[in-house]
Order: C-alpha cells, then sequence, then structure tokens
C-alpha cells in the first residue's frame, strides 16, 4: 500500500471562507468514493496554530505505485488541482506502508 500525503498552505492573503477555497475543500472531500483506485481517504483543515503548520492535509492510500499514476491522471483529480492552484501551494510524501 501507498500513501500520498499533500500538505497545503494558503497563499499569502487568502482566508479559509474565500469562495475558492470553500470550493476547493468541498471538491477535495468528494473525492472520496469517485476515484476507484482510492483505498481510504481523509482530508480535513489543520487545528494547530503553530507557524510551521500547513493548512489542509489530505491523507489517501492506493494499492501500488500504478494505482496512484492512475489517480493523479484521473480527471476529476487533475480538476480538483486546477481549483487549489489558484489559491494555494503544497508538498506530497509518497510512501509505502
Amino acid at each position: 500500500m501507498i500513501r500520498h500525503l499533500v500538505l497545503s498552505r494558503l497563499n499569502e492573503g487568502v482566508e479559509r471562507d474565500d469562495s475558492r477555497v470553500v470550493r476547493g475543500g468541498e471538491a477535495f472531500r468528494s473525492l472520496d468514493g469517485e476515484i476507484p483506485e482510492i483505498r481510504f481517504w481523509d482530508c480535513a483543515w489543520n487545528i494547530s496554530d503553530r507557524p510551521i503548520a500547513y493548512d489542509f492535509a489530505i491523507d489517501p492510500a492506493f494499492e501500488d505505485a500504478d494505482a496512484l499514476r492512475r489517480h493523479v491522471e484521473h480527471p476529476k483529480h487533475q480538476a480538483d488541482v486546477g481549483l487549489w492552484r489558484e489559491f494555494a501551494t503544497w508538498v506530497i510524501a509518497d510512501y509505502e506502508f
């Protein structure tokens, strides 16, 4: 199994109540069950007030590297990532468990 950890940070001046951010959060929450390769899906807003913390975390699991690749290439995933590009940056870590 592979975990695909994504940590997003809102761009300077962008707040969680921005309509783009609200739509982006809803889009990522709706991915659970939308893409068949996803074995586990969890995402949520950060609750820590530490300055090094990112704002939003996504923590899905996939059967193998091919399933992760298909997910990344899926049109729904690509559309949702396009939304986030408007207001955030992110880092990822893919790891086997």
